[in-house]
């Protein structure tokens, strides 16, 4: 059995210009030559689906980092000293008690009541695109949509909303930058975070005084065992929760929008047949994944094709590479709107499970509903404008025009 690095691995270049536009080509090469790719000093990526799915719930695996790693990944300043508290970032028996306090708000009831609101915004925004004859299904529908209901979910008031800073900053400060310069976006994401967090503990005075059914509200009503989250836990995890929602809603809306109309077949398809539309969200999760890679740190010796990593190297998890791998999804390049089973990787697994699974799910149900009951055809009004992300595959801009 060889340890990790005694022979030479095929090298995965996040950052290379030609794989940030389309890294599905670089996925299909790494996967080929095993389930098991470099990236950096010490740090290896895992491509294919079997080990993927596997590894977002193995034990030996940790999603917590000593604090030098975040500020090699994030710059030294306020997200550093942030992300290592978050519910995301700790193991069990931590993460178990964080979860359980904070999942309170997302019990199913209280995501099944959000419908008619989801409702009621979508037909909105569609309507004024109706009424254009066009509109940006990112700009206009996908953007206002994710941060109307995220700020409705924490309870942050309508007239503070035109205050608050970029939330692609947020969301940038929560998922970090595996691939990415330490110094690429931090300073916006660390002024972001300061401002919300400012914010945050404002609204928490005012909920103490006057409680409503809002995330704030429910976080600190929320008691298990005699145990409470603490006024800093409630902070943090409220703004995990903002900025972990906005980017996998966003880009599963603008990735989905985006993948329709390169395949117009797909788009008659769901006409024809709409009870597709549940499948045809977990295919837009699926084929182009919003977030596309999660990092673990390895706490025991763990093979992977024949190698051994050993404890403190850093194990990428390549959703993307997982969610085409051959291996499992027949002709995987292919958008199909039906496919099903479907077992993507995109909420990941374990007791890391997306805890906002359920919320993206349905307002991508609705919003692709929609599309097929308003309008009568779309089609391209101009190109569409890919973020250059190397961990994020999602669009700042696609333009559509409609008819009723």
């Amino acid at each position: 059995m060889q340890a990790a690095g005694s022979a030479l691995l095929a090298r995965y270049d996040a950052v290379d210009p030609e794989v940030v536009a389309n890294p599905y080509p670089e996925f299909a090469r790494l996967r080929a030559a095993g389930p098991l790719c470099r990236i950096g000093p010490g740090t290896y990526g895992v491509v294919r689906h079997a080990e993927v799915a596997a590894l977002q719930k193995d034990p030996r695996l940790s999603h917590s980092f000593p604090k030098d790693f975040y500020r090699l990944s994030v710059g030294d300043g306020p997200t550093a000293e942030w992300l290592p508290r978050l519910m995301a970032g700790a193991d069990p028996p931590e993460h178990t008690r964080l979860r359980r306090l904070v999942a309170v708000a997302f019990r199913p009831h209280v995501i099944r009541n959000l419908r008619p609101r989801i409702e009621q915004l979508v037909d909105g925004y569609i309507e004024a695109g109706l009424e254009r004859g066009e509109f940006d299904a990112v700009r206009d529908l996908a953007f206002p949509l994710t941060t109307t209901l995220l700020c409705e979910l924490i309870g942050i008031p309508s007239e503070r909303w035109p205050e608050m800073p970029q939330a692609t900053d947020l969301g940038l400060a929560f998922t970090g930058r595996i691939f990415d310069r330490p110094d690429a976006g931090a300073e916006a994401a660390d002024e972001a975070l300061e401002w919300m967090r400012a914010l945050i503990r404002e609204l928490i005075e005012v909920r103490r005084r006057e409680p409503a059914e809002d995330l704030l509200s429910d976080m600190l009503a929320a008691e298990a065992d005699g145990d409470r989250l603490t006024y800093e836990e409630i902070v943090d995890n409220t703004l995990m929760t903002f900025g972990a929602g906005f980017e996998t809603s966003i880009g599963m809306i603008a990735t989905g929008y985006d993948a329709l109309l390169d395949h117009p077949g797909e788009l008659r398809r769901l006409r024809d047949d709409p009870s597709l539309v549940p499948l045809a969200v977990e295919e837009f999760l699926r084929y182009d994944a919003p977030i596309q890679a999660g990092v673990r740190r390895v706490l025991e010796p763990v093979e992977i094709g024949g190698r051994v990593l050993r404890p403190g190297r850093a194990l990428v998890l390549l959703i993307g590479a997982a969610n085409h791998d051959e291996r499992v999804f027949a002709d995987p390049a292919r958008l199909d709107v039906g496919r099903d089973p479907n077992p993507h990787v995109s909420f990941g697994g374990g007791w890391h499970l997306c805890l906002g699974a359920a919320l993206s799910r349905l307002e991508g149900e609705i919003v692709f509903g929609r599309l097929l009951e308003r309008f009568s055809s779309i089609e391209r009004a101009a190109p569409a404008v890919r973020r250059p992300s190397p961990n994020f595959r999602t669009l700042d801009s696609v333009p559509v025009r409609v008819r009723p």
